[in-house]
Order: C-alpha cells, then structure tokens, then sequence
C-alpha cells in the first residue's frame, strides 16, 4: 500500500511538473513585440485603419498585459494596456467596450474586436518582431 502511494505521489508531480512546463511554453509563444495592421470593419465611422505595435508581457503566472501602440506621424503613441489571458494558441483581453480576441500561429497573429453586442469592429494582422 505504501509503494502504491509513493507511486501516486511520484506520478502526480510528475504531471504537474509537466502541465507548467507546457504552459509557460505555451505562454512564451505570444511574449514579445508584435507590428502590422488594424482594419477597420465598419464604414463609415470613426475608426481608421492603423499601423500598430502591440507589447505582450507576462505580468503573473498566467496573466498577461498587452500594450497597444499606433503610428502617428512615425512616432508611437499608445491607445491602452489591458490584461489578458493565454491558452490554446487564442490571447483574450476583456474590456469595457468588447473583447480582442487573438490567434498566434508561429511568428504570425491574426484576431478581431468584437463590441458588447457582437459586431465585429476591426480586424488584426500582425508579426512577431
């Protein structure tokens, strides 16, 4: 009985061990600076389509913080920083207004706002730096 237990023990470390592994590799896959384009769907409205550079940073286990930057005039100036949640290759971030939802495949990123009420507003094609 106790071999049994100590087996159970070392097993349940063991995966553990592995599940954070694969999740911090799976969070390190969208870190970084990431530059292109934001579309605007809706036309005619307020919205322009923008040069963006967007910084990822993992702030706690899990959690993360994604600064959105347009180019004005060739200079940066940020439009907001929100906290986000990673997992399946798809980054979330909530905000009052909607939600970004973003795809990562590899050096590539591709995601959408859609407002409170559904309709997609812009559309995002950005590349790792």
């Amino acid at each position: 009985m106790m071999r049994y237990r100590s087996l159970t023990v070392s097993f349940s470390v063991l995966i553990l061990w592995t599940a954070g592994f694969a999740q911090a590799g799976e969070t390190k896959d969208v870190l970084g600076e990431w530059s292109g384009k934001s579309t605007c769907v809706v036309r005619p409205s307020a919205c322009h389509d923008e040069d963006v550079i967007y910084q990822i940073k993992e702030i706690a286990p899990g959690k993360l913080s994604w600064k959105a930057d347009k180019i004005v005039s060739g200079k940066r100036e940020t439009m907001g920083v929100l906290d986000c949640s990673y997992g399946d290759k798809t980054l979330v971030c909530h905000f009052e207004k909607g939600t970004w939802t973003f795809h990562v495949d590899g050096a590539r990123m591709t995601g959408t706002l859609r407002l409170v009420d559904g309709r997609l507003f812009r559309t995002v094609d950005v590349k790792r730096e």
